[in-house]
């Protein structure tokens, strides 16, 4: 397997948390997007879609999505299991990743990306103003979560899941996309403590 990734990006960092949880180690090949590389007819061979990160089977066959290359290692390493131990759990961790997903990680990354000015020439044109509608939808979500962990110690339980990687990974951006953490969400900032300390997630 071959693994298609950029350092910096959100996408490919989810993929790279996995690993790391799985303790997997897979080839890696670094694509430069500030160059363009992934809109190189090289790449495109790989991904159409010009996007990281891709993961090539050893059948020659290309992954994409990052939650679907997560899938596929999680079915070649079932330990630790990071989407659900039996289908309650898996469907709890499905809920929850798509909730952190649309409502929190999607909402932070466009206004990452229509804000940065390192990213103009990426994201155009850079739209300021949906940056600004997305600031707010990703405090909701944030103070949503607060109230969820009073109750367990991760987002989709007591177990660390697919979910908490896409809501650090989130979190880890707001900086960047200048959406201000609400300073009132004790239960989210612990939780946000405890996953950043894991040797995973450590930049």
């Amino acid at each position: 397997m071959l693994l298609y990734n950029t350092p910096l990006a959100p996408n490919p960092r989810r993929v790279r948390i996995f690993l790391a949880e799985k303790n997997v180690t897979i080839p890696i090949r670094d694509v430069n997007l500030m160059t363009h590389e992934h809109k190189q007819e090289s790449y495109a061979a790989v991904n159409a879609l010009a996007e990281v990160p891709a993961l090539v089977l050893d059948d020659g066959a290309t992954l994409t999505e990052s939650v679907a290359i997560c899938r596929y290692i999680e079915s070649l390493y079932p330990e630790p299991p990071l989407f659900g131990r039996n289908a309650r759990d898996q469907a709890f961790v499905e809920m929850w990743q798509r909730r952190v997903e649309f409502r929190l990680f999607t909402p932070v990354g466009l206004a990452f990306r229509h804000s940065h000015p390192a990213l103009a020439k990426l994201e155009s044109p850079q739209l300021p103003q949906l940056a600004e509608h997305q600031r707010p939808r990703a405090q909701q979500m944030m103070r949503f979560l607060d109230g969820e962990l009073a109750a367990r110690r991760f987002i989709a339980s007591d177990d660390f899941t697919i979910a908490d990687i896409t809501a650090i990974v989130a979190m880890d951006l707001t900086k960047l996309a200048r959406v201000e953490i609400p300073k009132d969400l004790p239960h989210l900032s612990r939780w946000r403590a405890d996953v950043s300390a894991r040797p995973s997630v450590v930049p």
